[in-house]
């Protein structure tokens, strides 16, 4: 598959049964984060704040994952995260569990007070 150019083509490529859950999380990203410029960069929608990436989120088969989550967030959020697959940066969101609005809005604005403390 040819990298997306920009996020809308990106979640158009999503399969439709995923989609409701892509455009969801891609509006309370921005809700969380209304300065961030939205982008394309990995291959993968992105967030950005002065050109610098606060976020990114991408799809799989079996989930949806999001990016660029310092350690000292997952380990603050430990308790929350409990029950998802994390890796260095990275968290991963079964489709098949409830959309964790909360927890995600959280999630990013932990990135954003992490950033501007820079």
């Amino acid at each position: 598959m040819a990298v997306a150019k920009d996020v809308d083509e990106y979640i158009a490529s999503v399969p439709a049964e995923h989609r409701g859950t892509v455009e969801k999380l891609r509006k309370l990203i921005a809700a969380a984060a209304p300065e961030a410029v939205e982008s394309i960069s990995y291959g993968v929608p992105t967030y950005k704040i002065g050109g610098r990436p606060l976020v990114y989120f991408g799809t799989a088969k079996p989930h949806f994952a999001l990016y660029g989550v310092s350690g000292v967030i997952r380990e603050t959020y430990r308790e929350e995260l409990a029950g998802y697959s994390m890796s260095k940066g990275t968290i991963r969101f079964p489709w098949n569990k409830p959309f964790p609005s909360a927890l995600i809005k959280t999630l990013v604005k932990a990135c954003l007070a992490e950033r501007n403390s820079q």
